[in-house]
């Protein structure tokens, strides 16, 4: 049998197509690092909204004019193209929402409105985001349901015995991190999902931080509902993708009201439009659609085998150096991990090693990562976080070691 492997990435060509490795910071040679948080943008995304704005611009589903038709059609193509990226049969499935944020707050606020009750359960993870957590406090306290926590291990890794006794048939959802985005932690989010559908409890999958690292196959995961943000994925900030099973949707109330999400409208009583539209109010953010889409092409392009296999040498790269640096502590071990490093240093605050780092022209993420429950978790009130993806280099990685362990020099003398 031949195997075959894809052609390594080539590092080089690829940071030529991102403009911001062009400039230097604070006169050093940019060392970003903080791509958990957002992602830089090639030039073909760049393009694909200019393309727009200067020579396309006009509202979508608007007008008989060409300029609209064009646009609808671009935007409708837009949505044809993530359906497509992760694997979903039918693009009235997608959902243009703004980011990850609204997704699970649409899906907590329109579902929960329609099927939580006093007494019922919601089922989330000590690892999410805030956004995984405060939409589901709200809609369980305007329910009179009860919000559940899966436990953390040491490692870092979900406690699936615990979820196993968790799940139950007073659980009415699930909404689970796909990969944390403190500690890179990639979840077993196939087995939570046969969990709860032993007991046809719907999942909802947040893949902020799974979306630019590897292939997404909605109906291979199973779930019912999947989120993700488009400046997370290289593509403009204000856009992002709630997909949902059309059943499901279909049967949720609209989540905000206003044009293009109706069919008719009096004063006595309002119909909705078809999905996706009844979750898309008002005037979308066409731009950032097509810059979605030119995103998708653009990653799809560099074949995902290549970038994962890059991703896994800066990975190892960077445990390796940041280990043996005396007094540092990587908060997290998980065995299946996203390349993002969450670390402490003794004695040392991360603001202040992010300071340091920064006047090295190395960006990183210092402070609780919008995941104070997890930091709790580890007994620590924030971290100086990591993050790589296929742009960054080894060179990256070793000037991280050698910046942290300056911030040891300037703190400790």
């Amino acid at each position: 049998m031949i195997v075959r492997t894809a052609a390594p990435l080539d590092v080089v060509r690829v940071r030529r197509d991102f403009p911001i490795f062009e400039r230097t910071v604070r006169g050093k040679r940019l060392v970003y690092l903080d791509n958990a948080n957002s992602t830089q943008k090639p030039r073909a995304v760049l393009e694909a909204e200019r393309s727009f704005y200067e020579r396309g611009y006009a509202n979508i589903h608007r007008g008989v004019y060409l300029l609209s038709q064009e646009a609808t059609e671009a935007y409708d193509r837009a949505r044809a193209r993530v359906a497509g990226f992760i694997g979903a049969k039918n693009p009235a499935e997608v959902v243009f929402v703004r980011g990850t944020t609204e997704g699970i707050n649409l899906v907590a606020s329109s579902w929960g409105r329609s099927h939580l009750a006093a007494g019922d359960e919601v089922v989330v993870s000590e690892m999410e985001h805030h956004s995984g957590i405060v939409p589901w406090q709200l809609a369980c306290a305007a329910a009179g349901a009860r919000l559940r926590v899966i436990p953390v291990t040491d490692a870092g890794e979900l406690d699936l015995d615990a979820a196993s006794a968790m799940i139950t048939p007073k659980t009415k959802f699930v909404s689970l991190i796909h990969v944390s985005n403190a500690m890179g932690t990639i979840n077993p989010v196939r087995e939570v999902v046969d969990l709860a559908k032993r007991h046809g409890i719907p999942v909802l999958l947040d893949g902020a931080q799974a979306i630019s690292h590897g292939p997404i196959d909605v109906e291979a995961l199973g779930c019912d509902f999947y989120v993700f943000s488009g400046h997370k994925l290289f593509a403009p900030t204000g856009i992002g993708v709630l997909w949902g099973r059309a059943a499901l949707l279909d049967a949720m109330p609209p989540y905000q009201g206003g044009g293009n999400m109706i069919h008719t409208v009096t004063f006595e009583k309002t119909t909705y439009a078809p999905l996706p539209f009844k979750f898309e109010a008002g005037t979308v953010n066409i731009a950032g659609a097509l810059g979605l889409h030119a995103a998708i092409d653009y990653v799809e392009g560099l074949s995902w085998d290549a970038i994962a296999a890059h991703e896994r040498t800066l990975l190892a790269r960077a445990l390796d150096r940041l280990a043996a640096i005396p007094g540092l502590t990587l908060q997290g071990k998980p065995a299946h991990r996203a390349p993002v490093i969450s670390l402490t240093v003794e004695g040392i605050h991360p603001h202040d090693i992010g300071t340091v780092l920064d006047a090295e022209g190395i960006a990183v993420r210092a402070g609780h990562h919008c995941a104070q429950p997890l930091m709790a978790r580890f007994g620590v009130p924030a971290t100086v976080r990591a993050s790589l993806s296929f742009y960054n280099t080894l060179e990256d990685v070793d000037a991280l070691g050698t910046g942290i362990e300056r911030s040891i020099e300037v703190f400790r003398g």
